[in-house]
């Protein structure tokens, strides 16, 4: 009984954490897409301060162009943590499925217990009846 309740617990925890893991890359995610959306306006602005939007020119702004760099570099991020994202969910689900099944064994258990407990009472009025 105790072991049952033990292995509930760190199931329930193991879904915690699966949970939180996935939390945290959405939250990265959407930290590097709004970063991403601010560098797009920075660029926007700094091409139109120089009058120059081709990053191939020799005259392209310096600042632009690193922006584009960092602005990529989160895209890219952001691309890689969505792989991840569909694992974490996928490990989240399997996490739940096992914590379903430990409580479904539980309850089972639970179940099989109780006819047993009540025949064993019957049975023991019963003795007490006869015996009377």
């Amino acid at each position: 009984m105790k072991s049952r309740d033990s292995l509930i617990r760190l199931k329930r925890f193991q879904v915690d954490e699966k949970r939180r893991r996935v939390s945290q890359i959405e939250a990265m995610i959407a930290e590097f897409s709004r970063m991403a959306t601010d560098l797009d306006r920075e660029i926007a602005s700094e091409e139109q301060k120089t009058n120059n939007n081709d990053p191939s020119h020799f005259a392209y702004s310096t600042y632009a162009r690193a922006a584009r760099g960092r602005r990529d570099n989160l895209k890219h991020s952001a691309d890689e943590l969505r792989g991840q994202l569909e694992e974490a969910k996928a490990r989240h689900d399997e996490a739940i499925e096992e914590l379903t099944k430990a409580q479904n064994l539980e309850g089972r258990e639970k179940g099989a217990e109780r006819p047993i407990e009540v025949m064993s009472d019957a049975g023991y009025m019963g003795l007490r009846t006869a015996s009377v």
